[in-house]
């Protein structure tokens, strides 16, 4: 069950709570508008009268497949006369009812899902039903607006999250400058001259890095890389051509991986094709 919650009605406090998402009402505090001294008393009465007996029938058969009907009839054919009487706690223990609740302690008394309270409540006093009713819709009002609140400030959490971590991963792909002791090294190919200027390490690096990782380190790359490694092999023969040391060339292409991985992370015709 959920934390009691109170609301004011004409100067009562009425205390409420809600258990598998149904609202139930003290009728105890909605009783101490008509009798502050002995409430019980006009809990009671309320439930002497057949039309009031039909009336929880009725809502327990309509909401409660556990509703002793059997147990019922009794009552129903009791019900008005001048000897009968009944207890909320009698009726619940009688036909299992579901709609009207018993409670012991602080905040304690006869409790019942809303659409019984407001039934009592205009046998009370049909101006105290309609003030009520206002109160209670405002505090559901009241507390529609916060889980609203809570669900956008979540919702915010999350994108700022998202943002952080799409940074992160924007952070990690796009390659770092090369190192003069990278670009003063004499690779063995030039797969690995591209490698070391997208990836910054070569083939065998990264297999001594990943030893449980089957393929190779291009099989693990993303789509943003695989275009920028197509450009530069195209861009590394034109280096070649024109005579280029291959630390030049590292140094060149390292710049060109830079360049086109910041341009792709932000191209949203690539995050299509994902």
């Amino acid at each position: 069950m959920a934390k009691n919650k109170k609301i004011e009605v004409r100067g009562i406090d009425i205390v409420l709570y809600e258990d598998n998402k149904e609202d139930f009402i003290s009728l105890t505090d909605i009783a101490r508008f008509k009798n502050p001294a002995e409430p019980k008393d006009v809990v009671k009465n309320w439930m002497r009268s057949r039309a009031t007996i039909e009336f929880l029938g009725l809502w327990e058969q309509l909401n409660n497949p556990d509703f002793k009907g059997v147990e019922f009839d009794p009552l129903l054919y009791e019900a008005g006369s001048n000897s009968f009487t009944l207890s909320p706690s009698k009726w619940v223990e009688t036909v299992n009812a579901k709609g009207v609740v018993s409670k012991l302690g602080k905040n304690g008394g006869t409790f019942a899902h809303k659409d019984i309270a407001f039934e009592f409540a205009s046998w009370v006093s049909a101006s105290f039903k309609l003030y009520l009713i206002k109160e209670f819709q405002r505090l559901k009002e009241d507390e529609n607006n916060r889980l609203k609140l809570e669900w956008n400030l979540q919702r915010t959490i999350s994108k700022i999250n998202y943002q952080i971590h799409t940074d992160a991963i924007k952070a990690n792909l796009i390659p770092k400058e090369i190192t003069r002791q990278q670009a003063s090294f004499v690779y063995a190919n030039e797969a690995d001259l591209l490698n070391v200027a997208l990836f910054g390490i070569t083939a065998k690096e990264w297999r001594e890095n990943n030893p449980d990782q089957k393929g190779n380190i291009r099989d693990y790359a993303t789509l943003e890389q695989l275009v920028v490694l197509s450009n530069m092999e195209s861009i590394n023969a034109l280096l070649i051509q024109q005579g280029l040391s291959q630390s030049k060339r590292l140094i060149q292409l390292n710049k060109v991986a830079i360049t086109q991985m910041k341009s792709l992370i932000e191209n949203s015709a690539v995050k299509k094709l994902k």
